[in-house]
């Protein structure tokens, strides 16, 4: 008899316990979306380390051209696809044809949607909830 469990702390306890996985749940969300798409220390495109000052030492012009977080070589493909769309381009780089060109063009429609998704106001909400839980 001593080992009587009540009802209201078994419901209590079963509570608390999903709540507490809902929570690691979005926080695994979370950090899905902000550790794999945003790392300060990896290239956007090829996940490879950048060594902190690549990004420093690349030209004024180019840093303006490019407007993600790349390696020399991922950096000196996208000014290439920018250069193809606008007619130009190294034509010694015979490979980047049309569907390396679609190949960069969904990479970036990607990088799109993660942006919108990020700034979605279920997600907004999602940090939102996390923040008010932390404070807590």
């Amino acid at each position: 008899m001593a080992n009587i469990i009540h009802f209201n702390n078994k419901r209590q306890y079963s509570r608390d316990k999903k709540a507490a996985l809902n929570r690691k749940r979005k926080l695994l969300a979370v950090q899905k979306a902000f550790q794999c798409a945003h790392c300060a220390f990896k290239c956007e495109k090829c996940g490879t380390q950048i060594n902190p000052d690549e990004r420093d030492n690349m030209s004024e012009r180019d840093k303006i051209r490019v407007p993600y977080r790349f390696c020399e070589g991922c950096s000196e493909e996208y000014i290439d696809y920018i250069e193809r769309l606008h007619g130009r381009g190294d034509p010694s780089c015979y490979w980047h044809n049309e569907v390396w060109l679609e190949a960069w063009r969904r990479w970036i429609d990607y990088q799109g949607i993660i942006d919108r998704y990020l700034k979605s106001k279920e997600f907004v909400q999602l940090l939102q909830e996390l923040k008010e839980t932390r404070s807590d």
